[in-house]
């Protein structure tokens, strides 16, 4: 597996992925493919006793050989994994009025991470189904075009696949806390003659194992006609004695490539999925405790058969369970958690004050992608982790779910033929082709016209105006942000040239992109935390930071990643970080 790099080849532009197209990284023994009734095996890691820490290394040296060889034992780890990858870049030119650089196209990237054998790239999105035709292909192949490979940013988790002493000069800088983490800092730099694409930049070593948790830097030298980018990866610490990727950030602002063209863009990297055994819910059958004969009733209050209306009902929910578990089992949808609740509690809000009352009941959940969806799948209100993270406060929320709820209230119904289970299955990276959950123009234009009756009704009335102005930021961005705003498996944000509930932009104040108080959208990542091994999602805790200028507001944008590491089994986050000890972990070498 090369290095992370762009291309500018003529020839190899007509193998990449076309721009804004879903690439991923399937094998065929992926854990999310195996076949119907197979139970997949959870993935054998070797760990570490959390209770038994390591020997401190008592030298420079020692520091260097330790992380050496904790590096080769994460290589291993990471052939037994299959993480989904996700990679959002958005590419940037200054502008001269806000005095900072702005989105004027964007890319994505979906798929999954196989690097048990090098590595298998399968189209999660096919440029078919993405509606990119043979023009937009040949338009692309442009002499002097640049076109990122969506492998390069997955590839970003790995300093070296031969990460070797002989290959490297090492430099103490110092050391320093990351979260909770005592790292000694050390600068990595190639040896003359140690073969193309190693890796050059600075690397942070936690004290207690000696596993490397951050890398920011590049590949060196690059080969010709192509170029290796700008990075920084995390990682955190999974299970015992265990690290694996979480998030990359990646960043050009001054890459010349061709007759004078500069190369300027941010990205984002995550990195979710590892565990998807509990996922399929595996363990279920053998955690069923059996009660005595006589303790088992009938659950039914009436021993009798389902009326018609019954039956349909529960054939409806029976298609919107298959469709949610499969979704969860390739790690698509987040398991239940906290932010459901959040979002069950803005819909119960909205159906007590107007007084409706539908059965079987609705439920929430969280789309694990970046693009801005929301979606319906029968009862369930599907609202993707990007969404979430960029919408300015709760009415703004309440507008986007009260859409959805709208769907539901009008009856408009999902597709009873997946009701039968063997239509789920199909291999993971055709999930986007295989389901659909937008609605069409008519059912849109209903849900909008009974959205705006229900939010009327609602706690939120009065509040409206930060929802149209989200939805004026949306209008604003879209040209430049196609790929984020583009929905996948529901209902995008637009309606052809028009937004969602666009009769609430009438009445909301003049979009202002220069104007520090005025906060239409917020940056991605700035709600919601992903727990890589299982799914799980958070809020983010923080308390709000003052603005201080237009330019720090960055509606929809990508920033960098500064995560709070911690160890398994340590103190929660927020804790300060103690001072560092008198006596060094490692010493440095000599004339440092």
């Amino acid at each position: 597996m090369k290095p992370a790099k762009v291309l500018s080849s003529p020839l190899a532009l007509l193998a990449l992925f076309l721009a804004g197209c879903a690439a991923s990284v399937f094998s065929q023994t992926s854990p999310a493919q195996t076949s119907p009734g197979q139970v997949p095996q959870e993935p054998q890691l070797q760990t570490r006793d959390a209770a038994q820490p390591a020997s401190t290394a008592a030298s420079f040296d020692q520091v260097v050989d330790r992380a050496i060889e904790r590096e080769h034992f994460f290589m291993a780890q990471m052939k037994q994994l299959h993480p989904l990858v996700e990679t959002y870049l958005q590419n940037l030119k200054e502008d001269k009025d806000l005095g900072a650089p702005v989105p004027v196209s964007d890319v994505y990237f979906l798929g999954r991470l196989d690097m048990s054998e090098g590595t298998d790239d399968r189209a999660f999105i096919s440029p078919t189904t993405a509606g990119l035709g043979k023009r937009m292909l040949s338009k692309l192949s442009s002499v002097y075009s640049m076109k990122f490979l969506p492998l390069g940013f997955a590839q970003m988790t790995v300093l070296d696949q031969d990460f070797q002493r002989k290959y490297y000069d090492f430099t103490f800088v110092r050391r320093e806390f990351l979260g909770e983490l005592r790292c000694i800092v050390l600068d990595v730099a190639p040896k003359k003659d140690a073969g193309k694409g190693r890796f050059l930049g600075r690397i942070w070593i936690e004290d207690q194992d000696y596993n490397i948790v951050r890398f920011n830097g590049t590949y060196y030298p690059h080969p010709r006609a192509s170029y290796y980018l700008h990075f920084d990866s995390w990682r955190q610490n999974l299970r015992p004695g265990v690290w694996l990727p979480s998030l990359i950030y990646s960043e050009e602002s001054d890459l010349k490539y061709r007759i004078g063209q500069t190369l300027h863009y941010k990205a984002q990297t995550r990195l979710w999925g590892y565990n998807l055994k509990d996922l399929r819910r595996n363990s279920e059958f053998t955690e069923i405790t059996v009660d005595a004969p006589q303790s088992v009733q009938d659950q039914s209050q009436k021993a009798q058969d389902a009326t018609p209306i019954e039956a349909q009902r529960a054939w409806e929910r029976q298609a919107e369970i298959n469709v949610i578990d499969r979704l969860q089992q390739i790690g698509l949808i987040a398991p239940e958690g906290e932010i459901d609740k959040v979002l069950q509690t803005v819909v119960n809000n909205m159906m007590v004050t107007n007084n409706l009352d539908i059965q079987p009941e609705i439920r929430c959940r969280v789309l694990m992608t970046t693009p801005l969806e929301s979606f319906t799948i029968g009862h369930t209100i599907v609202v993707s982790r990007g969404m979430i993270d960029v919408l300015p406060d709760e009415a703004a929320l309440a507008m986007i779910l009260t859409h959805e709820l709208a769907h539901i209230v009008l009856g408009h119904h999902l597709n009873t033929k997946l009701a039968f289970n063997d239509r789920m299955f199909f291999p993971d990276e055709r999930t986007f082709e295989r389901m659909d959950f937008a609605r069409d123009r008519g059912e849109e234009e209903a849900a909008d016209k009974k959205a705006i009756e229900l939010l009327n009704n609602s706690p939120y009335k009065d509040k409206l105006g930060n929802a149209g102005l989200f939805l004026k930021a949306v209008q604003a961005r879209a040209p430049a942000l196609k790929n984020l705003i583009r929905a996948h498996l529901g209902d995008s944000l637009l309606n052809g040239d028009a937004t969602k509930m666009s009769s609430l932009m009438t009445a909301s104040p003049q979009f202002d992109p220069k104007k520090a108080d005025q906060v239409a959208a917020l940056p991605l990542g700035g709600r919601i935390k992903v727990e890589p091994w299982d799914d799980q999602l958070e809020l983010i805790k923080t308390k709000p930071v003052a603005i201080t200028s237009a330019a720090e507001k960055m509606p929809f944008e990508v920033t960098p990643f500064f995560p709070f590491l911690t160890r398994l089994g340590s103190t929660a986050p927020g804790k300060t970080a103690p001072a560092p000890e008198k006596t060094a972990a490692a010493p440095a070498p000599s004339g440092q």
